[in-house]
């Protein structure tokens, strides 16, 4: 499959800082599987609906294993990073709740492309995750993790406390953790709406971050006070993001669904 969707750095689409090129790497998504299908079945629909203005995607690694952090709020977020990790050469497997992978066709789906199942309540739970992870750094495959765990209760959809599933997995398996930001899936799909609005065409603005220097985390006990300092540093770097991308200054105080008597996973009910 031609790599026709990756962004032409001279393109308005797409800005970049000079780098100096070491070797020609070669896209992950020219090998034929599985995500030649789904890119079939989703990348036309998707390249219809919206258009991407990627700032800084070449701090977005083209080979290796890494965790691929981003913000969440609309329900819509996993096809839209999805579709940025193609654009940008790499092939997105996720973090996705097991429930899904009991869905007839989708799960089937979720399957075969190596999504990994999570059960819902917090941080990656049980053993089958960690063993897909370290299966993903074998094969130097990258992983998306939102941080948050859920979509955020946010009212202006600010990132809110984060959960430790992105930086566990970064530190257990030793590989960097990539920060994005994004904003504008809200005008597709609003928060915990079931509709779409599909016309007119959209703008989704994503910026990458610098990979995370977790170092200070490395070689301590991963327990749940150095976990959620981890975590904290990783949400900040999401909040700077995605600051940079509305050009307002988010709230001092994250967001915790626990202050304001609202339950963790789940649609949002006031």
């Amino acid at each position: 499959m031609p790599d026709s969707n990756v962004p032409d750095p001279s393109s308005s689409s797409y800005s970049s800082s000079p780098v100096t090129p070491t070797h020609k790497v070669r896209s992950e998504k020219s090998k034929p599987s599985i995500f030649w299908l789904l890119a079939l079945l989703v990348v036309p629909l998707m390249n219809v609906v919206a258009r991407y203005r990627i700032t800084d995607g070449d701090k977005f690694p083209r080979e290796g294993a890494f965790v691929f952090a981003p913000n969440h709020y609309s329900e819509i977020d996993p096809i839209v990073m999805g579709m940025v990790s193609w654009k940008l050469g790499r092939l997105p497997r996720f973090m996705a709740k097991a429930s899904l992978f009991k869905l007839p066709v989708a799960g089937w789906l979720l399957t075969k492309s190596g999504q990994i199942p999570v059960q819902r309540g917090g941080s990656v739970r049980g053993s089958e995750p960690v063993k897909a992870a370290r299966l993903l750094v074998e094969r130097g495959q990258m992983v998306v993790v939102y941080p948050e765990g859920s979509l955020t209760r946010d009212p202006e959809l600010w990132p809110m406390r984060g959960k430790t599933g992105a930086v566990r997995v970064a530190l257990e398996q030793g590989i960097p953790i990539v920060p994005a930001a994004h904003w504008g899936t809200q005008q597709i799909m609003p928060r915990y709406s079931k509709k779409l609005h599909l016309f007119p065409r959209k703008t989704i603005l994503v910026k990458i971050g610098d990979p995370i220097d977790l170092a200070q985390f490395r070689g301590r006990n991963l327990d749940t006070a150095t976990l959620n300092e981890a975590t904290a540093v990783v949400m900040d770097a999401i909040t700077a993001l995605l600051e940079d991308l509305r050009n307002e200054t988010a709230p001092v105080r994250r967001w915790n669904p626990s202050e304001h008597d609202q339950k963790e996973t789940g649609r949002f009910e006031a």
